[in-house]
Order: structure tokens, then sequence, then C-alpha cells
């Protein structure tokens, strides 16, 4: 005879559905699991859990402004006129945080792009997380330490118009996905990879297309910056815009796709 009661279906069902949620929402934004255990530890019906679990993602979203910088990282701007994030969904899941050095690095090489082009907006992808080296930023293999970033390409509107850049525009609404699949592809099949083709979010990007001069700029800035280590960028796309250099490297055909953004490290 068992000692206690076995748990209802439904209740074990609810326990899986809130582990699930904790674990997500850490791996999407590394707090979000935080402040979805807070509402449960004080949940008083549907409403007041979805308020105590803004609240509390609130408060720690603020703490980690000021708490990062302790621990050696700092946000990238949510909004500027020479760098920022490519959406403030960068900013809200906390994926916008880089080590200073990375921070100056980035912010520099944006100058360079806007002095040579007055006008341009250089839009920063992911960075990292706020806190704790090795916790990675899924999907990217990498991005566990603050010193990693990726950069948006530049787009021009070559499709419809006149081939005039676009400020602060990309194809895909996230930034990534939207492959330029310049010549004969790098890889062949293999498996396990990251190397996504994404083909059914083609319909929803804009039609805009690479803008050259910008781009090529951004990389070389980059190139020259004696603090970059690496520079991903998928071999077509880097020849198309006649970039090379020692820094400038494929990175490889199990990680992701390297058309659609350009990955920097320290």
């Amino acid at each position: 005879m068992p000692l206690t009661a076995p748990q209802p279906r439904g209740r074990r069902w609810r326990i899986i559905l809130h582990g699930v949620a904790v674990l997500g929402l850490t791996v999407l934004t590394q707090l979000g699991g935080l402040a979805w255990l807070a509402a449960l530890a004080f949940r008083r019906g549907r409403l007041a859990f979805l308020a105590i679990f803004i609240l509390a993602y609130v408060a720690l979203w603020g703490g980690a402004q000021f708490a990062a910088p302790v621990f050696g990282r700092v946000p990238l701007p949510c909004s500027g006129e020479v760098l920022r994030t490519q959406s403030r969904l960068y900013c809200v899941l906390l994926r916008n945080f880089v080590t200073p050095e990375m921070a100056d690095v980035a912010l520099d090489a944006a100058q360079a792009v806007a002095v040579r082009f007055p006008g341009t907006v250089t839009l920063a992808l992911d960075g990292g997380f706020p806190f704790l080296d090795g916790m990675p930023l899924v999907p990217h293999l990498s991005h566990d330490d603050g010193e990693k970033l990726d950069f948006a390409f530049y787009y021009a509107d070559t499709v419809h118009g006149d081939g005039a850049y676009l400020p602060g525009l990309t194809a895909s609404a996230i930034g990534y996905f939207s492959f330029l699949r310049l010549g004969k592809e790098t890889c062949p099949p293999v498996w396990p990879t990251l190397r996504w083709e994404m083909r059914w979010m083609e319909p929803l990007h804009r039609s805009i297309g690479l803008e050259p001069e910008r781009t090529r700029a951004l990389i070389g800035a980059l190139a020259k910056d004696p603090r970059v280590g690496k520079i991903f960028v998928e071999p077509p796309v880097a020849a198309a815009l006649g970039v090379a250099g020692e820094k400038i490297r494929f990175q490889g055909c199990r990680a992701a796709r390297h058309d659609d953004h350009i990955h920097v490290q320290l």
C-alpha cells in the first residue's frame, strides 16, 4: 500500500508545464525563469500571476542594468543615431550585454562608418546575457562571455528603388535569417548542424538588398581594430564585398549561416 496518494494527472501536467516555462524563459532571457518562479510563489489567480510575473521581470530587468557592470558586462544602447540594437526586443530579453571592451569596439566601428557615410545607423543583434560566463545565448554556439557580438547588414532599396541606403532597416524583422545565398552553397549536407535554411520565413522579409559600401566599411573597421580577434562572414559574401584578411573567417558548416549577419569576437 503506497505511503502517499498519487498526484492527480492535472497537477503533474501543471508541474511539467511550469518547469518548461521556467526553462524556456531562462534560456531565452536568463532571468525570466526567476520571474516565473516568483509569480508561482505568490500566485492568486491567473491575472494576479501574470501581473506578478511582469512586475518581477521588470524588477529583475532594471536590477540587471545596474548590477551587470559590477560583473563586467554593459548594455548596448537600445536607441541611438550611430549605434543601437536592431530591435528593442533584444533589450527587453536582456540579450544586449557585452564586455566594456566589446562595447567600445562596436561604438568605434559604428562611428567610423558614420564618419565615412554620414547618417548611417549601425544595428547590433545578439550580444550576451548580463551575468555568468559559460551560459550560451541559444541558438548560438558561443556568445557565452560577453566577448561576442553580431551586427546586422546594412540594406538598400535595390529591388524596387534606386539603391538608396535605408537607415535602421533590415530585411527580416529581427535582423537574422534573411540569407543572401550568393553563389554556390558553401557546405555539403551535414548533421547535426545549425546551418538552417529558414526558407519558410522568406515571404515575411522585406524586398530590400544588401548595401555593400557600408557593410564593407564596417567589416574593414572591425578588421583593423587590434582588439578584434575573429570576424565570421560567409565566404561568398566576403568575396562579393571584396574583403579578406586573417581575421575574416568561415565559421564552419555546423554553425549558423553568416550570410545574414556579421559575427565579431575579441
